[in-house]
């Protein structure tokens, strides 16, 4: 049996105050390491929120500010930890989600490819360009952020391609929109035959309410826990042998007919 602990760090975040935002995540992480988490998911622009007019203010080089601390904070915990906060890289400023491993190390990179226009990201943030897997003791993970949930050939290629049993997503979701978040999260799971652990924020930030119900789904689209709409943390532990067992029972990859309907 091949088990991996993760944890769901559902923060409120305050948009602009990194610092008080950096202290719950902190203690966040604290706590799932002190309950044996081996990964805990933070939102997406945990630390600043969508403040992005003043990206420049929040944004630091990889390797460097908040990075650093993060890579820091993984290592000093015991404890991987993804999540996404503003990169500046050159003239760019973009929303990238890092994997530091337990031992602080920069385990994979990735950077959103969709950017949410209804946020105004495509006005300040620069466009990823690539998908991201890690390889980890437990497996094979795809990595994502927020709007990239409504894009479902993102996912097909982590499963297809690069055998993905689970995939992480880190989002600042709209409650006005919260059916959509549980459906999609459950659809991604059902159709690529994996496991799904999604952080999202919750509460006021700025002028939206941010949905919460982040949740962590199974290859069968079984939801294993899901928080609230409060500020919480989630933890569970999951078999990803499950994985190559559903994707016997139901070979769906195998009946794939790319030929008959993929333009390209």
């Amino acid at each position: 049996m091949t088990t991996v602990s993760i944890s769901l760090g559902q923060m409120q975040i305050k948009l602009a105050r990194v610092e008080d935002n950096l202290e719950t995540a902190e203690r966040m992480i604290a706590e799932a390491a002190d309950s044996q988490s081996q990964l805990i998911v933070l939102p997406e622009l945990w630390s600043s929120g969508y403040d992005l007019e003043n990206a420049g203010d929040y944004a630091d080089e990889l390797g460097a500010g908040m990075f650093a601390q993060l890579s820091k904070t993984a290592r000093e915990q015991s404890i991987a930890v993804f999540g996404s906060i503003l990169e500046r890289r050159g003239d760019q400023f973009l929303n990238c989600a890092t994997y530091f491993d337990t031992d602080g190390g920069l385990a994979g990179v990735y950077r959103k490819i969709h950017l949410f226009r209804l946020f105004d990201e495509h006005k300040w943030l620069g466009e990823g360009e690539a998908p991201t897997v890690i390889e980890q003791p437990w497996g094979t993970a795809g990595l994502s952020i927020c709007y990239d949930l409504r894009f479902p050939e993102l996912f097909r290629r982590y499963a297809v391609e690069y055998g993905a049993e689970l995939i992480l997503i880190c989002a600042e979701w709209p409650l006005v929109r919260v059916e959509h978040w549980r459906a999609l999260l459950i659809a991604r799971a059902i159709e690529n035959q994996c496991f799904v652990a999604a952080s999202n924020s919750c509460g006021n930030t700025g002028d939206t309410v941010f949905a919460g119900h982040s949740m962590i789904v199974d290859p069968w689209g079984k939801v294993i826990v899901e928080a609230g709409e409060d500020e919480d943390m989630l933890t569970a532990e999951i078999d990803l042998d499950e994985v190559d067992r559903v994707r016997r029972a139901i070979p769906v990859f195998e009946d794939r007919r790319p030929d008959a309907y993929l333009t390209s």
